[in-house]
């Protein structure tokens, strides 16, 4: 990445909170704005193909255990490519990786209008999970150049509201697309979410690539001082994390463990994404609009449960206990969702249990990693994790796919499911070394 000027950085750490506060919320203003929308649309994929899955069933000719496959290939494209794609973004910089990654994936998500045969939709999954591989780690960090650890539990949350977004208004959305576009232009529904999904990606590229930085010292929208004073806390803030390689992040203490913790958070976010829309219909609503209304209720709990604890665990510095909090009401949701899978109020109570829980977990989760790597160890760091984390939505369809064409319902996955959210919930209770126990 070429510097473009050099930013004395002051030798003391003891910043006012009020200066500190007035830059982080010209940078978010400047940052997180694009990125949200781009998340936005990352997440309009999970929730189409969700929405797609009765209309391509039929028109392929495909069984549950086909589509959960499908649906599964995305992460094996994803995973390959995960930590490569954000070393090459620590090489040459987010804006161009950023953007590359926006265009390649947004036409491959479009090129599912072609599908036509079984073998061709798991090669296009495989494809998209390519071409998005290393966005959302190397988003994460991004976040960790440009804010201090004391804003980052507010900004994740910030970059993963886009997340509930993407269903609080993409699941209604897919509906109506499903229901009123289905034959315009001779183009079948499930064909139109994936242009609309798609397209607007490969334009989001071209803006990424001309309004963002790659690091502070080349923001020219901040004033030198306001530079100074942001690089010196930043700096000062992880003198004592290590991990400055990939190697170093892989050998530090509770690492791994972060990217199995990361891995059963994942079961439980994609059992949500690809079947809470079936769990729906199963309960005993047909109508396309009203089914992608009830499954934004899951999101729209999760968006408010996000705020919130971005907002108590930047306050008290926990964060760690937050994310056992909310994971034992997700699993909580599972099991209920199991339990009154034909009782249509009472699942939607259940999902939207679920949607807290897990959807508000991700992003607290992601204010752990920073407190054990820096530099290209964060950047290969976080980018495994998420890689490790990602198998979980290989596992989630798959699984619950098979179960339900063994069994012909989705209640075992459920309980299921709901126990490996115990499971995570066991591991970071009792699991974590001192780092990641300790308070910011």
């Amino acid at each position: 990445m070429a510097r473009t000027e050099s930013i004395p950085v002051p030798s003391t750490g003891t910043l006012a909170d009020t200066e500190i506060s007035q830059i982080v919320r010209k940078i978010a203003w400047r940052i997180m704005p694009l990125i949200m929308v781009c998340y936005l649309f990352a997440f309009f994929d999970r929730i189409n193909i969700s929405f797609a899955k009765f209309s391509l069933q039929t028109d392929l000719g495909l069984s549950d255990t086909a589509y959960g496959l499908g649906a599964g290939l995305f992460v094996v494209g994803y995973v390959l490519f995960e930590v490569p794609s954000n070393l090459m973004l620590y090489k040459v910089g987010a804006r161009r990786w950023i953007a590359r990654i926006m265009v390649s994936w947004g036409i491959a998500t479009a090129l599912m209008v072609f599908v036509q045969t079984e073998w061709q939709f798991y090669f296009l999954r495989f494809l998209i999970g390519a071409m998005e591989a290393g966005f959302a780690p190397g988003v994460l960090f991004y976040l960790t150049l440009w804010f201090p650890a004391a804003y980052r539990g507010r900004m994740t949350s910030l970059l993963f509201l886009a997340s509930a977004f993407a269903g609080l208004l993409g699941a209604p959305a897919s509906g109506l697309v499903l229901s009123h576009l289905d034959g315009v232009f001779a183009i079948r529904g499930w064909h139109w979410l994936f242009l609309v999904g798609g397209i607007p990606c490969v334009l989001l590229g071209f803006v990424v690539y001309k309004v963002l930085n790659d690091r502070i010292e080349d923001a020219r929208w901040l004033k030198p001082e306001e530079k100074s004073v942001l690089l010196a806390n930043i700096t000062h803030q992880n003198r004592h994390i290590g991990g400055h390689s990939l190697l170093d992040a892989v050998k530090t203490p509770g690492f791994l463990t972060l990217g199995l913790v990361y891995f059963l958070i994942q079961v439980s976010s994609y059992g949500l994404n690809f079947w809470a829309p079936h769990m729906i219909r199963a309960s005993g609503i047909s109508n396309s609009t009203t089914i992608g209304l009830l499954t934004a209720v899951p999101y729209l709990c999760g968006a408010i449960a996000m705020v919130i604890v971005g907002q108590l665990s930047d306050r008290s510095g926990e964060r760690r206990k937050y994310v056992i909090g909310l994971m034992l009401l997700a699993a909580l949701g599972f099991f209920s969702a199991g339990m009154f899978d034909k009782q249509t109020a009472v699942l939607v109570i259940s999902l939207a249990a679920i949607g807290a829980g897990v959807v508000a977990a991700i992003p607290a989760f992601w204010a752990l990693p920073p407190k054990l790597v820096t530099g290209a160890g964060a950047a290969g760091g976080i980018a495994l994790i998420n890689t490790l984390g990602q198998l979980g939505g290989i596992v989630s369809p798959v699984v619950v796919g098979r179960i339900k064409d063994m069994t012909g319902s989705t209640t075992p996955a459920l309980y299921l499911i709901g126990g490996l959210g115990l499971v995570c919930v066991v591991i970071l209770t009792i699991a974590m070394p001192e780092k990641l126990r300790a308070r910011d």
